[in-house]
């Protein structure tokens, strides 16, 4: 496992940790910590960025930030789930595997450049 994969999974999941934060500080050290989640969440995703396409990051960073969220909504803050909800979160999904399906052979074919 490259790395930087290691780097996407943290910055998901930080960026839950700062959103849950969100929802749920009352005292100022709360956001003491909230700010300390987010400067890590911005660190891991800047490393993850080094050794995979910023696109392809971004697209998984923002699709485990939505489905994470609306899920946290439902399972901890007792929000809604419909199907129009889980069609685009499913949307979302299809199109992170999407990217990550044609980042591969792009990064083959500048291998094979290089060589």
């Amino acid at each position: 496992m490259n790395k930087s994969w290691i780097y996407v999974v943290l910055t998901s999941v930080f960026e839950l940790i700062w959103i849950y934060g969100f929802n749920t500080a009352s005292t100022w050290w709360h956001w003491v910590l909230i700010i300390g989640a987010i400067l890590l969440d911005l660190h891991f995703l800047s490393k993850a960025c080094e050794g995979i396409p910023t696109g392809t990051v971004y697209a998984i960073f923002a699709a485990v930030g939505t489905v994470g969220t609306a899920l946290m909504d439902v399972y901890i803050f007792e929000g809604s789930l419909n199907m129009g909800k889980i069609f685009f979160m499913f949307l979302l999904v299809l199109g992170v595997i999407g990217l990550k399906l044609f980042d591969a052979p792009e990064q083959t074919t500048k291998q094979e450049v290089r060589s």
